[in-house]
């Protein structure tokens, strides 16, 4: 780190806090003494997402945030259930590793997280992500959707196994 008085590249940390999601260093230079501060935060991953049409755009959490927002629109969903999903679905989307991400995965990992928290914010999104061409396909979904839900109520009254 290079002084911004006399341009010398020793320095050294005197004080070191967190603000926010950087890090603030209080820093002292070696050369004139002189003390400057410097910030620090983690440099994210240029994620790319390619979109069906091939176009190929930043990764931007804000878009899931509004897809997710018009699909529970008054319903009774909290702003911070919201902000969870976006951030479990981005934190899922970085840790595949991946520089690009086709668009199909998100809108799956959305659909899962969607699924078991609000059936008609699910099939809303479903209706939109999946692009259904008539109101069979619509119905459907729903029908595979009911099985699900029914599935899901028969694992829960299901006893543990004891090994």
């Amino acid at each position: 780190m290079k002084c911004p008085y006399c341009q010398s590249p020793d320095s050294h940390v005197v004080d070191s806090r967190g603000v926010g999601e950087a890090i603030r260093r209080r820093r002292e230079c070696d050369d004139c003494q002189q003390r400057f501060t410097t910030y620090e935060r983690v440099d994210q991953v240029s994620l790319r997402i390619v979109k069906r049409d091939g176009r190929r755009e930043r990764f931007d959490p804000d878009k899931i945030r509004a897809g997710i927002r018009y699909a529970c629109h008054k319903r009774p969903i909290a702003e911070d259930t919201i902000d969870d999903l976006v951030r479990q679905i981005e934190s899922e989307v970085l840790q595949l590793g991946e520089a690009e991400v086709e668009s199909p995965i998100i809108g799956e990992l959305v659909m899962r997280r969607l699924k078991p928290l609000d059936e008609i914010a699910y099939v809303r999104f479903a209706a939109l992500y999946r692009r259904f061409q008539d109101a069979e396909e619509l119905a459907q979904e729903i029908v595979e959707f009911k099985e699900w839900q029914q599935r899901q109520r028969e694992l829960k009254d299901q006893l543990p196994l004891n090994l």
